[in-house]
C-alpha cells in the first residue's frame, strides 16, 4: 500500500464516505485541529518526568478518544454506511468530570486567573488546553453549516476543562505554585 494518494495534489482530500473535499473545508478543519491537538497530546507523554508520569495512561486513552472524535468528524453527512464511534453510552465526558473534580480536590483553591506555565508538563498541558480550546471554536464552526455528533463536541468542551486542571495537578506534584495573573480580580468564587 502506497501512503500517497495525490489526491491532495489539487488541494483535496477524501474523507470517511468517499467525499472529496478541499482541505480548507470546515469539516476538514475541524478534524485535522483535533489530529493536531491529539499529536500535542502525545508530546505531552514524551515529556512526562518522573513526577508527572502518574498523567500517562490516561492521556494515552485521551488520544484514544480524541481518534474517535477525529473518526467523527470526518464521516460524510451523506454517509449512512459508518455511524458515529462516539457516543454518550461511551460515558467519556463522565470519566473527564471524574478526572477534573479529583485533581480540583488535590490541588489549592484559586480565586483569580493563573499564568500558564510551572513545570514542564504543566505548561505542556496548558498548551493542550488552548489547542482544545482552538478545536473547539472549528467544530462549533462546522456545526454553524453542518450536522456533526454532539458527543464529540462535549467531550472537546470537557477536555478543555481537564487539560487546565491536569496542569495545576502536575504543578502540585513537581511541588510547583501556579502564578496568579497580576491584575486579576477574582474571578472564582
Amino acid at each position: 500500500m502506497k501512503i500517497y494518494t495525490r489526491t491532495g495534489d489539487k488541494g483535496q482530500t477524501r474523507i470517511i464516505g468517499n467525499d472529496v473535499l478541499y482541505k480548507s473545508d470546515k469539516r476538514i478543519v475541524a478534524y485535522g485541529t483535533v489530529d493536531e491537538l491529539n499529536s500535542l497530546v502525545g508530546v505531552v507523554i514524551a515529556n512526562l518526568s518522573d513526577k508527572t508520569k502518574v498523567l500517562k495512561e490516561e492521556l494515552e486513552e485521551i488520544q484514544q478518544l480524541l481518534f474517535d472524535c477525529g473518526t467523527d468528524l470526518a464521516i460524510s453527512q451523506k454517509d449512512k454506511k459508518h455511524e458515529f464511534i462516539f457516543k454518550a453510552d461511551n460515558k467519556a465526558v463522565d470519566w473527564l468530570e471524574k478526572k477534573i473534580d479529583d485533581y480540583t480536590d488535590k490541588t489549592t483553591k484559586i480565586q483569580k486567573f493563573i499564568l500558564p506555565g510551572g513545570c514542564v508538563t504543566a505548561a505542556n498541558l496548558h498548551m493542550a488546553r488552548t489547542v482544545t480550546r482552538r478545536s473547539e471554536r472549528e467544530i462549533v464552526n462546522l456545526m454553524q453549516s453542518e450536522p456533526i455528533n454532539d458527543e464529540v463536541l462535549k467531550f472537546i468542551n470537557r477536555l478543555s476543562d481537564y487539560f487546565f486542571i491536569a496542569a495545576r495537578y502536575a504543578n502540585v506534584l513537581e511541588n510547583v505554585e501556579d502564578i496568579q495573573y497580576r491584575n486579576s480580580k477574582p474571578v472564582f468564587r
